[in-house]
């Protein structure tokens, strides 16, 4: 008896997914084009119409003048050129006002790591007290200090050490 209702029981349930089973279309839809509204128009991060959400890491990248900025040998100060790209980085944040990022604090591989993890967590702080400066709310912000242990460049000279010295923004998703 047990057999038959097992049986029974696996029919039910194949006959019921076999009726919820997509069925293809007999045309497919055209891909997507650029409407004659949008087309050769740009926005603030670009062109309106090329697949880029606003307010995504990808509208973020292409809007700013860069997501890194880049700190002397055991500094952690805003020179001008940092100050310029944060500039950019405060504009595309007042017109994109719910959107959260971190800033991450890097060293090159020179110091001890707890010395390292200090001036990472110092620089990703500079950055994201200029950007409150700016007027970006500070709770939209978080930091944190990776130190020496995500470098961009592998190497030991000074080419790759000033690359690995930096403070990079991260638009949360």
């Amino acid at each position: 008896m047990t057999k038959l209702k097992t049986a029974i029981l696996i029919g039910t349930a194949t006959l019921a997914l076999a009726g919820c089973a997509k069925k293809r279309p007999a045309v497919l839809p055209p891909a997507p084009t650029e409407t004659p509204s949008t087309a050769g128009q740009t926005g603030p991060g670009g062109p309106i119409g090329s697949g880029v959400a606003p307010g995504s890491d990808a509208d973020f990248q292409r809007s700013v003048t860069s997501n890194t900025i880049h700190f002397g040998l055991d500094q952690y100060d805003i020179d001008p050129q940092a100050r310029a790209i944060l500039d950019s980085q405060a504009e595309w944040l007042q017109r994109n006002p719910n959107v959260r990022i971190t800033i991450e604090g890097h060293c090159d591989e020179r110091g001890t790591r707890e010395y390292n993890l200090a001036l990472g967590d110092r620089r990703a702080n500079a950055a994201k007290n200029y950007l409150a400066a700016k007027g970006v709310s500070p709770s939209r912000m978080t930091t944190i200090s990776y130190g020496s242990e995500r470098p961009i460049a592998l190497g030991s000279d000074e080419a790759a050490y000033a690359q690995n010295r930096r403070a990079v923004t991260i638009v949360l998703g």
